[in-house]
């Protein structure tokens, strides 16, 4: 397993662009299949499984998952409430926080 700050940008854009697909599919929901917006999603996913099947090259797999999954569980609940306006309730904010600390456990164990 490789580490250092290479392994975290790759995790980064991976959680990125699994944002950025979950937003464009919410915004093509309901519309025809054939529309922009599902179709960037999909183009946004396919290239998150693409950089996600290299990290798990390089790291373990009960390290990549859980904080891959998890920050994109917290980004994209981020990116509803900000940019798609939708309400962020204060058990959502709990949720976030219980993520995070996940998120701290599997990093703290991998050390």
């Amino acid at each position: 397993m490789q580490g250092g700050s290479a392994l975290w940008l790759l995790m980064a854009a991976i959680v990125v662009l699994n944002t950025i697909a979950q937003a464009l599919l919410k915004l093509g929901a309901g519309r025809n299949l054939l529309n922009p917006w599902l179709g960037g999603g999909i183009v946004a996913y396919g290239f998150s499984t693409l950089l996600y099947v290299v990290l798990l090259g390089r790291a373990n797999l009960t390290f990549a998952y859980p904080v891959v999954i998890g920050a994109t569980a917290i980004a994209t609940c981020l990116t509803g409430g900000f940019y798609l306006g939708e309400r962020i309730a204060g058990f959502h904010w709990m949720g976030i926080a219980l993520i995070v600390a996940g998120i701290a456990c599997v990093t703290v164990a991998r050390a």
